[in-house]
């Protein structure tokens, strides 16, 4: 697969990833998710986990992403690296702090993850992922920094996170909701002791929901690692929504997968992937099928018709984050 300069740092990071969201923890939002965990013994989901690992390194996957609040994530993710022997200069490993993971393995819980960005939390959760990842961590984000938070705002925070940086850690921040291009606006100013904070962003960018798009070339023209979620939008770019509100996108977008020879899913990974300020889009795959068609995007013959062809799928942000909101965890 191929790979590319990470930002301005000394990563070389291939062009697509594979996110754990959804493989480290029983309930999740995707569209059919219980559909792809059927057995949600901790064991059984380890070792679903380690088959995706495997397949997602045999096709080149070299980046793998996790957060403190994804269940076990980070756990499934050490003991893969290291019963399989990875070198840790072989592989880039990103985590995120500042969700707790709440759920106690319920699909049904109250609270499935609770935010907090204050400096306890950080040091709490830096503490619980360097005693699973290790040497392997070279990524670490604020879990979706938003305005709310207060964390960019919060100069304790921000120096502890110069720390980190300053002893090799990559520090980024990854980004939710209607306001993602105001907050990497906002974040690409700090600077600590004259050094910029921030070496990564990781943004929501899928072809319902594009708005970002500007201020992510913008960090990108910066020197910032650009890493694109939710490129499927939870599943509703995939043949799963057939939600009658979708009816007429969906259709078009079948008339393109049609066209380009693939899957409406890699056809919105295609989509992100010829953005010019991705570095990494992420897969979100939780079974192998989906995986090995999320790959397919690598070879979809893209081109002016069908880059020209998304733009009428797009959503108002406040749309599509409101739909986001509404989706079951399941």
């Amino acid at each position: 697969m191929q790979t590319r300069s990470f930002g301005n740092t000394s990563k070389a990071i291939s062009r697509i990833g594979l996110g754990l969201a959804a493989l480290g923890r029983p309930g999740y939002i995707n569209l059919g998710h219980g559909q792809d965990i059927t057995n949600t013994n901790r064991d059984a989901m380890e070792n679903q986990t380690h088959q995706i690992l495997d397949a997602a390194w045999g096709a080149g996957i070299r980046y793998f992403d996790a957060a403190r609040s994804y269940g076990a994530a980070e756990d499934f993710l050490a003991n893969w690296l290291t019963s399989r022997n990875i070198d840790p200069k072989a592989v880039v490993i990103g985590s995120k702090w500042g969700y707790a993971y709440t759920a106690n393995w319920q699909i049904d819980a109250e609270h499935h993850e609770i935010k907090s960005h204050s400096l306890n939390r950080l040091n709490q959760q830096w503490n619980e992922t360097q005693d699973r990842l290790g040497a392997y961590l070279d990524l670490y984000q604020i879990h979706s920094a938003t305005f709310q938070s207060g964390v960019l705002e919060n100069k304790d925070v921000l120096n502890r996170l110069a720390q980190l940086k300053a002893n090799g850690t990559l520090i980024g921040l990854s980004l939710s909701g209607t306001q993602q291009a105001e907050m990497l606006d906002a974040a690409l100013t700090i600077n600590i002791d004259g050094q910029r904070l921030f070496d990564a962003v990781q943004a929501t960018w899928n072809i319902l929901e594009p708005s970002a798009g500007h201020s992510l070339q913008h960090a990108h023209d910066q020197g910032l690692g650009v890493i694109l979620k939710e490129v499927l939008a939870n599943g509703r770019l995939t043949s799963r929504n057939t939600k009658p509100q979708f009816k007429d996108q969906h259709q078009r977008l079948s008339n393109i997968a049609q066209r380009l020879g693939g899957s409406i899913d890699a056809v919105a990974i295609a989509a992100a992937l010829h953005q010019p300020f991705a570095d990494v889009v992420l897969s979100g795959a939780a079974q192998l099928s989906h995986l090995n068609s999320n790959l397919n995007a690598l070879t979809l013959p893209w081109d002016t018709e069908a880059q020209n062809a998304i733009q009428s799928l797009q959503e108002s942000p406040d749309s599509y984050w409101q739909t986001r909101s509404s989706l079951a965890w399941n």
